[in-house]
């Protein structure tokens, strides 16, 4: 691996094989540019290549007035990776967008709600890999039917199912997870042809108004029999899917669509169907599969359909009454998914049991169909309520954003300043490096669709101290060449070619890690891995390509003459190796005490991501201190809980808080998983009850006041935009709605639709779906909203619902929404696990640590030509875990004390953003031991012993090196630490711990138990 690697790098630093190269990428580049436009998407595109083609024009034009046209090549490929960093955004600003609008954000730092489902088992379909692929494309056409939501389905575990909503409030998620239990329906009717169907038939559907679907028949015994009626056109992408034969009968229709905030009209069709008794009615529970296919007969894509035994038999009764007769067009066979016509091919022959579908289609649409046809053959068991759930208000993640990203760019600030002055003209040279690396970072995230969750921003911390250590190695031994009389040519030469090994060497086994976490972690790991990897893999290129091309040209045009750089250390000669007992003793007894105080918590120290358990937050109408909360909430929880205070952007961070943050043991099981009352309506109710009587401490409830309901027309000949927007409740009514505190457009939309489909008439329910029929505007003119908009918030809204509801029952509704919110207040986040989900990621995060850890000992073990090496490393990374570990564990038992507040200590506790932090420090401390185990095996050369002088001289070498690398890092996390939020305060703090402990150990446990390990191997032998 290590040849392969060295072989890479070289190439990119070799001018003519760069040269044969790139000559090829730019003719191909310059092919792919002529046929832009025919490209989707070919503007962006066509920037895109027009910019890396004219990166190596630039370059050949600054290399040739410059005088230096040999180094043209070179020029060009810094200058591409600058385009390849800058043109994504560039081409956001040029459409208007925002810079941040390609990153693709998880919940918790854009709000949204993760949930999974358990699918049941079922004893006449096991439960294996293909079962699990229908059930996971069957919920994605429920919750994500056009395609353009970036909603995330997929399978967790056995027998989960995984669905990720970002970007909306907590109530809007609820008709998504509606959709998702939904079993859906699958149907399949014949279509009317008015050559061969009775013409009165034809008439009287045609009579119907359009709010009327159905024509009905008496039967004998006095029950109404549905025989025909109309059906939409399936939509997609918000457009109409139109069926293209001609012998359907259809009528128009109109209806209405949001589009960038404002509602438009548009035209589409219904197709009239004839209805079979509902016993001899062919739907999607008979079918059994469905799969793309080849027509053998002209080679055309069909899709091939099996039914189980009673679908066979109703679909051969109902294929051989409509097959083809002489001298009449075909039939039709109408394909009807959640009330919506998708198709209607021709009926060729009777079939029974195996059917196909021909048409033409493209393989697209045949595996769109297919998918289509499973989504509504597979009858889905899954269980109505979550195993887990985290739901984060857009407000709330919002603010851990913000905060997360002010940290890390006043750390990365404070970070280009001490490089700056530290190094000087090097320090310019880093920051180049380190700004190329983040561009290049996040352009390759967006491109690949990777999505920033909160654990990502380790990755992108790491990135940093990764690329910043990658420089410092180059210009300490830049320094140590100048220092030795080296001319600077000679020192730059040297410096790059010297760190280039230790540089691949600390990079490699951290990537390591990161592939391994990213294969067997939880999704929360795998965004932390997605980031790192790319992170190192970009720094290694910034630092060891486009620093030696800028060091290069400095140094040829005569820019730079000597290397300045302030001396931290200077040449020590410290016998570290002298105190590595005193040192063992206190490590000992370090991780002896933390231990013990981790063993005492017991299952404290877990957060409910590893033990199960519900977490909300609730906001209070006045600060108030914890501890006065935590007693008030006793009263309902006992003991079984932690509160932790909220500082939202905009507040004080000291007198108390009104936003609090509540754990609590209280779980779903999987036995319990079917009952109606669940941990999180459980915990929602002790919480209004904790605070419903207490005195000094109210929960913010939302108070609600409406105007009665009022006619609503719009005139017929107004053809205005807003007549426009309105047109559809004209004859409807509208009402006014006051809030006491602004609410989610989404909550008020759910809460009102949930209030109008609780009406009920002789025992029935009277609206079935209310979503069609209710608008709700916000009052400062930012247009009509539905459900699934984008969030916004509002204390005064118009709400206008069309003629399908009567008068008294939006009163009736108003007045049980406002019932409903007087006595139920509003969490702004909820998150659940049940103890199974719970268990499975504690144990597939200590996998993840402990196979990482046996493939660095592998690596380290074949580079350096002895297992000693690795153990001693990972000797050092247990050390620091373990210690960190247990620090963690005291500091939450000086929660609320004067030293703990002074050091803004919580109750920390282990969940997943802290397990990323624990991978971090994992390969910061590796990295560090790596660089001095280098030096070691440098200064050794082939001397067989290893002594304690050798070790001595090593770290005397390497210690300026890592204690600037130290100081960089430890300036990045101590901000993110103070000014992080609460979001990311225990992440922050495990890192500060690990850059303190990952210092200290790879001077004085790694090299002392490499000495131990090497010698005493020596005395065996």
């Amino acid at each position: 691996m290590f040849e392969m690697l060295t072989a890479v790098m070289t190439l990119a630093v070799q001018d003519e094989t760069v040269a044969e190269a790139t000559d090829v990428v730019v003719e191909q580049a310059e092919v792919v540019a002529e046929n832009a436009a025919n490209v989707g998407g070919g503007g962006a595109f066509a920037i895109f290549v027009a910019g890396l083609i004219g990166s190596f024009v630039l370059g050949a034009f600054l290399a040739k007035s410059m005088r230096m046209t040999e180094w043209s090549l070179r020029f060009g490929v810094c200058l591409a990776a600058l385009a390849i960093g800058v043109m994504p955004f560039a081409v956001r600003m040029i459409n208007g967008e925002s810079l941040g609008q390609g990153l693709r954000l998880g919940i918790d730092l854009a709000g949204g709600t993760n949930m999974v489902f358990k699918v049941e088992e079922d004893p006449e379909k096991p439960l294996n890999d293909a079962i699990m692929d229908k059930m996971v494309t069957a919920v994605g056409k429920r919750v994500n039917p056009t395609g353009t939501s970036e909603i995330t389905v997929r399978q967790v575990g056995r027998d989960r199912i995984e669905v990720i909503v970002p970007g909306k409030d907590p109530q809007t998620v609820a008709e998504i997870k509606r959709r998702i239990v939904k079993l859906g329906s699958l149907e399949f009717f014949i279509t009317v042809n008015p050559t061969i169907d009775d013409a009165s038939l034809v008439r009287q559907a045609r009579e119907l108004s359009l709010e009327e679907k159905k024509l009905t028949r008496t039967l004998a015994d006095g029950t109404e029999e549905v025989y025909a009626m109309w059906v939409p056109a399936y939509e997609k992408d918000g457009q109409p899917q139109l069926l293209k034969r001609s012998d359907v009968v259809k009528r128009e229709i109109e209806k209405y669509r949001i589009e960038d905030g404002d509602e438009e009209k548009y035209t589409t069709e219904e197709y009239l169907v004839l209805v079979d008794p509902p016993d001899q009615q062919v739907t999607g529970k008979y079918l059994k599969n469905a799969s793309p296919g080849i027509d053998p007969r002209d080679g055309g894509q069909v899709v091939n359909f099996q039914f189980d035994s009673r679908g066979a038999f109703l679909f051969s009764r109902l294929t051989s009454r409509f097959q083809p007769q002489p001298g009449k067009d075909k039939r039709g066979l109408g394909i009807v998914l959640d009330g919506q016509i998708y198709s209607a091919p021709d009926i060729n022959d009777v079939i029974s049991d195996n059917g196909q579908i021909s048409g033409s289609f493209t393989l697209e649409e045949v595996r769109e169909l297919s998918g289509v046809l499973n989504a509504g053959a597979l009858e889905v068991p899954i269980n109505k309520k979550p195993l887990s759930e985290a739901t984060v208000d857009p407000t709330l993640g919002e603010d851990v954003r913000k905060k997360g990203v002010q940290a890390i760019f006043v750390a990365s600030v404070v970070v280009v300043l001490f490089m700056l002055v530290y190094y000087r003209f090097a320090g310019i040279v880093a920051v180049i490096c380190l700004i190329l690396n983040l561009l290049l970072v996040l352009t390759v995230m967006m491109s690949i669709n990777a999505t920033f969750t909160l654990p990502g921003l380790a990755g992108l911390v790491l990135t940093i101290g990764m690329a910043v250590d990658a420089n410092v190695l180059i210009f300490e031994r830049m320094r140590e060449e100048a220092n030795r009389g080296s001319s600077l040519r000679m020192a730059i030469q040297n410096g790059f070619g010297k760190a280039f090994t230790t540089i691949i060497d600390a990079n490699v086994t951290t990537l390591i890690t990161a592939a391994i976490l990213y294969a067997i972690g939880t999704d929360t790991v795998k965004g932390f891995a997605v980031s790192l990897f790319i992170g190192i893999v970009v720094s290694m290129f910034t630092a060891l390509y486009v620093g030696r091309v800028v060091f290069d040209v400095a140094e040829k045009k005569r820019w730079v003459k000597k290397l300045g750089m302030f001396s931290l250390v200077g040449n020590t000669s410290v016998d570290f190796l002298s105190k590595r007992f005193v040192c063992g003793v206190f490590s000992v007894l370090l991780i002896a005490g933390g231990l013990a105080a981790f063993a005492s918590r017991g299952n404290s120290n877990y957060d409910i991501d590893f033990t199960g358990g519900t977490m909300v937050t609730f906001q209070l109408t006045e600060t108030a201190e914890t501890d006065d909360v935590r007693d008030v909430l006793e009263t309902q929880f006992e003991s079984n809980f932690t509160v932790e205070r909220l500082t939202l952007a905009g507040e004080e961070a000291a007198g108390g808080s009104r936003h609090f943050r509540l754990r609590t043991t209280e779980s779903d099981s999987e036995e319990n998983a079917g009952e109606a009352d669940s941990a999180e309506d459980r915990v929602r109710e002790k919480v209004y009850q904790a605070f419903k009587d207490e005195p000094s401490m109210h929960l913010l409830m939302v108070e609600m006041q409406f105007t009665d309901p009022e006619a609503f027309t719009v005139a017929e000949d107004d053809e205005s935009a807003e007549a426009l927007r309105y047109r559809r409740f004209s004859g409807g009514h509208a009402s006014t709605i006051e809030l006491s505190s602004e609410v989610a457009v989404g909550t008020i939309f759910d809460n009102l639709k949930a209030a109008i489909e609780g009406l009920s008439a002789d025992g029935s329910q009277k609206y079935v779906d209310a979503s069609e029929f209710i608008g709700i505007e916000g009052l400062d003119g930012s247009g009509l909203q539905a459900a699934g908009q984008d969030v916004q918030k509002f204390d005064r809204v118009m709400v206008r619902v069309t003629p399908n509801v009567a008068a008294e029952d939006i009163g009736a509704a108003l007045a049980a929404m406002k019932s409903q919110l007087d006595s139920e207040p509003l969490f702004d986040e909820v998150n659940t696990f049940a103890s199974a989900v719970a268990s499975e990621m504690k144990t597939s995060a200590v996998m993840a640590v402990i196979i990482s850890l046996l493939a660095i000992v592998a690596y380290i073990w074949f580079r350096f030509q002895k297992i000693t090496f690795g153990l001693a490393a990972v000797v050092a990374l247990v050390h620091d875990v373990l210690i960190v570990l247990g620090m963690m564990a005291l500091a939450s038992y000086m929660n609320g004390s004067p030293i703990g507040r002074a050091l803004l200590l919580n109750d920390f506790r282990i969940n997943l953003p802290m397990v990323a932090a624990f991978l971090t420090i994992v390969g910061y401390s590796l990295n560090d031991t790596i660089v001095v185990f280098d030096r070691i095996r440098e200064v050794r050369g082939k001397n067989p012993n290893l002594t304690n002088e050798i070790v001595n001289t090593s770290l005397n070498q390497t210690l300026s090196r890592t204690l600037l690398t130290s100081l960089t890092t430890f300036l990045v996390v101590i901000i993110l630490y103070t000014l992080g939020g609460e979001g990311i305060h225990g992440f922050a703090f495990c890192l500060t711990l690990g850059v303190v402990v990952g210092t200290y150990s790879s001077i004085y446990v790694a090299s002392p138990v490499l000495v131990w390990l090497m010698n005493r191997n020596a005395k065996t032998a």
